[in-house]
């Protein structure tokens, strides 16, 4: 399996660009509006300095008239500075709203990810995703975006005016085209797939240092320091060899097109030059054109500016779509079963090829039962239950629930609870509230009682609650008490009340039966006692299934599970 999410293609890219720029149409129209008018009004000034050279030169100018003229540059440098900032203000508003789409669309995308997918890539992929790459993405949006809109649509028009002015001029302007295209070329055949080698690189760096911030203890106690220290480097050597390669095609990209920007005026000064001492042209023609050309130069380098930065965005935005594309790698249609049977059929898993976690596994489930699955440590008891889950989908074998394949059921059919709980920042009703949107304040309640937490009922619903000071028992009671509101027909407990106190942690284990009578529950009993409790036990050892059968029973046998037992009593 990959451990990095799809990341979309070119085309898909420009799809994505289409769709959010069709979104907000009437504001693009506006854009080009303005960025058109401030391009017109920029035009002025140049056109008007070389009439008042024509008319000093032929001896037609009067003072009045040069004034007149002055004061129409000034007019039209005004109007073009309050255009100018009406279309960044229009652009500003256009990229902090298309922003605000774009993180929203990421936000529903990556909760919707497969409970698997998001296991698999791990924390580094999708936190760099939608942190680092989106903010790339939304600086294009709401600054290099707008400047690269204005300054194409200004330069455009200043060609346009040159050309207007004579033909010949006109051409002078295009003598560094050839040059800047094939640099362009050069780059950004180039600048995708490094900017997506540097944002994977980033990623891993992130990722390792996350995965080891979070089980420091464990490389503590394992001695693993320099390992992780190790790892850790490597991560970052590989961002800087990217982060270098990137910088070796911004160092060939600059300095070409800044003499391209460059050459054009020196050009046309020359020949324009020649052309006025030939009197094929006239004075005033040849300064305007020279003064729209060493305009160009601004805009030319914003553009130039913003490139690198456009590329660098555009490798992003190809990462924010591409958890898109993991739709299709996720489970089809729903279908929810009629009687939620659960049958396990020569199951088979390895995370490493080669290396088997769970062997050959038959198990019948029946509708309502309540089965608890023990064994030692590394025996394979939570993968059974991802597996179970569809969190992970088997390599061999079927897990069906109701005649459905696992992977085909909707959201919430089959949840799996473990250890592993989120408490998010809020009131106590919103954390509870998620798994239910409809649920009342007394169905909330109700479920805040079952699992006995009663430290919630004493100071309400509107509580705001601190994930950071909330200790884990009160969590992982939150917890519990969401996967009742959610109500599903099957679930899945792997440790799920490990960080409550027994005494606690017996009485909401038999207040959840009790609730969830009727609904099939699988148990990964830790603590023998919810086995104790169960209708049957299955007991595991080496990634297999070796008894299966009651309390009773299979403390007659006395096999594994009767030495476990007497084990747990210190018998």
């Amino acid at each position: 399996m990959s451990s990095q999410l799809p990341i979309a293609d070119s085309a898909r890219v420009r799809t994505g660009i289409r769709d959010l720029l069709r979104r907000d149409r009437r504001a693009v129209v506006v854009l080009l509006l303005l960025s058109g008018a401030a391009a017109v009004a920029g035009l002025v000034g140049p056109r008007l300095l070389g009439t008042i050279i024509d008319r000093v030169q032929a001896g037609t100018a009067t003072p009045g008239t040069v004034d007149a003229i002055a004061v129409a540059v000034v007019g039209a440098a005004v109007v073009q500075l309050l255009l100018n900032r009406a279309a960044r203000y229009a652009a500003h508003r256009f990229g902090e709203r298309t922003l605000a789409r774009l993180r929203e669309g990421f936000v529903d995308t990556a909760l919707a990810l497969p409970a698997r997918v998001a296991e698999r890539v791990g924390t580094g992929e999708l936190v760099t995703r939608a942190t680092a790459d989106v903010a790339t993405v939304g600086t294009t949006l709401r600054d290099a975006l707008p400047e690269v809109l204005l300054s194409t649509v200004h330069a455009l028009l200043l060609l346009g005016a040159v050309f207007l002015l004579d033909p010949l001029l006109g051409l002078c302007g295009l003598v560094s085209l050839p040059g800047i295209v094939l640099v362009s070329r050069w780059y950004l055949r180039r600048a995708r797939d490094a900017y997506l080698a540097e944002g994977a690189a980033n990623a891993a760096a992130i990722g390792g240092m996350a995965d080891t911030a979070a089980g420091a203890r464990t490389v503590e106690v394992y001695d693993l320091a320099r390992r992780r220290v190790r790892v850790t480097d490597d991560a970052v050597d590989r961002g800087y060899r990217a982060r270098v390669r990137t910088l070796n095609l911004r160092s060939v990209l600059f300095p070409v097109a800044e003499f391209s920007h460059a050459l054009p005026l020196a050009v046309v000064l020359v020949v324009g030059g020649l052309a006025y001492l030939r009197g094929e042209l006239a004075l005033g023609a040849v300064v305007a054109a020279a003064l729209y050309l060493w305009q160009l130069i601004a805009p030319l380098d914003r553009v130039l500016m913003w490139l690198d930065q456009v590329q660098n965005s555009a490798a992003s935005f190809a990462r924010v779509v591409g958890v898109e594309l993991v739709a299709d790698d996720g489970p089809p249609a729903g279908k929810r079963p009629e009687h939620p049977l659960i049958e396990v059929r020569g199951l088979g898993f390895a995370y490493v090829p080669g290396r088997d976690v769970l062997r050959d596994i038959d198990l019948t489930v029946q509708p309502g039962q309540r089965l608890a699955v023990v064994g030692p440590s590394g025996a394979g008891k939570s993968t059974l239950g991802k597996v179970l889950s569809g969190m992970d989908r088997p390599d061999r074998g079927t897990v069906r629930v109701g005649g459905v394949d696992v992977a085909e059921l909707p959201p919430g059919e089959v949840v799996l609870v473990t250890q592993e709980h989120h408490v998010f920042v809020g009131t106590l009703r919103d954390n509870l509230a998620m798994a239910a949107p409809t649920a009342t304040d007394d169905d909330i309640r109700a479920a805040l009682t079952t699992v006995e937490a009663d430290w919630a009922l004493t100071h309400g619903l509107d509580t705001d609650l601190d994930p950071t000071r909330l200790d884990a028992a009160k969590a992982q009671q939150v917890a519990l008490a969401r996967v009742l509101l959610a109500n599903p027909h099957t679930l899945i407990l792997d440790e799920a009340t490990s960080l409550l106190d027994p005494r606690t942690a017996r009485r909401a284990e038999r207040a959840m039966a009790a609730v969830l009578r009727g609904r099939t529950v699988i148990a990964m009993a830790h603590r023998l006692h919810t086995a104790e409790d169960a209708d049957r036990i299955a007991v595991m050892a080496d990634g297999r299934i070796t008894e299966l059968g009651t309390h009773h029973t299979l403390l007659a046998d006395n096999g594994t599970y009767a030495t476990l037992w007497h084990s747990w009593h210190g018998r």
